[in-house]
């Protein structure tokens, strides 16, 4: 798994697989967030598998599927919703990571420095730099 930290309370991650929920666990994981919806690639793990896992090893899973920007109004605060929920560590996934960090980043749009989501991001290894006029 390739987790990327962006905050204490987030990281990202590429694709993962119900094998990877107890190393999620193990790695210290109070949530998992999956931003990917099923059917993008054949052989992609289906949500419903990993849900199953994160049940039977008792960690939180969310199944919030976005395809690409603009995302809807709707989707951007159940993400903040979702994040509000915990004091962290959560790890959200979509195929590359990307797409779940843009999204948080538009979640926290108005809560944290336009500049500062994008550093954070980058810090990450996600660049998020052309979103600066849509996150302030």
């Amino acid at each position: 798994m390739d987790i990327r930290k962006i905050s204490n309370r987030l990281s990202a991650s590429p694709q993962i697989c119900a094998d990877d929920v107890i190393a999620i666990k193990e790695a210290g994981f109070v949530a998992i967030i999956n931003n990917r919806p099923d059917g993008e690639e054949i052989n992609q793990p289906l949500h419903d598998d990993i849900e199953e896992a994160a049940k039977r090893h008792g960690i939180p899973y969310h199944y919030l599927p976005v395809i690409s920007a603009p995302y809807a109004p709707k989707v951007i605060a159940k993400m903040g919703d979702v994040l509000a929920q915990y004091e962290g560590p959560v790890l959200m996934f979509c195929r590359t990571g990307t797409r779940s960090t843009r999204l948080w980043a538009f979640s926290q749009k108005g809560l944290v420095p336009g500049e500062e989501l994008i550093s954070m991001a980058g810090d990450a290894g996600y660049d998020l730099s052309k979103l600066l006029g849509d996150l302030v």
